[in-house]
């Protein structure tokens, strides 16, 4: 397939995903209360591959990943600015679920529907081709790519053994602000090497 075969298909993958709403039914419901809206952001020959768990609320309003604190903190654990994030070429954010999937009961975002990753995933990876950095952030994302079962913190703890094509990554929300003060061997482990790896595959 040529590059430009290849960005033609994935703008063909891109604009079904947009247009299907394949759970559809389930954003009616009272904790969800928002019409399914997709968030795409990828193109074939991109060098970083980041995937994660679903969009929240923020995103799901502008339409554009990352746009909150969540992003503000990734942002700076890459040590990358907004014109590189945003760029397509360089960086691919590919979620389990391309929507906002709501709140549950506590107010915590809901767990991404398994149909999207069922019905998406393997052909957007497939249209990405070889990505030589993928960043996963997440247990979702995590138990997809390597197989694990384990925690987010012990998969973490090991990302020399999946580094320097992968680094496991907790998830950036404020939420987490516990578990970076509790576990201070990420910023300072993981933190310089995935920096250098992020410099190295955008030369």
């Amino acid at each position: 397939m040529s590059e430009t075969e290849g960005n033609r298909t994935a703008m063909d993958v891109s604009a079904d995903i947009r247009s299907r709403r394949i759970c559809a039914d389930r954003f009616f419901a009272p904790e969800t209360g928002r019409a399914p809206r997709p968030v795409v952001w990828f193109r074939p020959g991109a060098r970083i591959l980041i995937a994660g768990q679903a969009p929240g609320a923020r995103v799901h309003s502008s339409g554009r990943p990352f746009t909150d604190p969540s992003g503000d903190r990734l942002r700076d654990w890459l040590g990358m600015d907004s014109q590189t994030f945003y760029d397509r070429d360089s960086l691919a954010i590919v979620r389990m679920a391309f929507c906002f999937p709501g709140y549950d009961a506590k107010g915590s975002d809901r767990s991404p529907p398994k149909i999207c990753a069922k019905t998406w995933r393997a052909k957007v990876l497939d249209y990405m081709r070889d990505v030589p950095l993928v960043l996963l952030i997440g247990r979702y994302a995590q138990s997809w790519h390597l197989g694990t079962k384990s925690s987010v913190t012990e998969t973490v703890a090991s990302w020399r053994t999946h580094a320097p094509r992968a680094f496991p990554l907790p998830h950036p929300s404020w939420r987490n602000t516990g578990w970076l003060k509790k576990n201070p061997w990420f910023e300072a482990d993981v933190l310089p090497a995935l920096r250098l790896r992020v410099k190295e595959v955008l030369k």
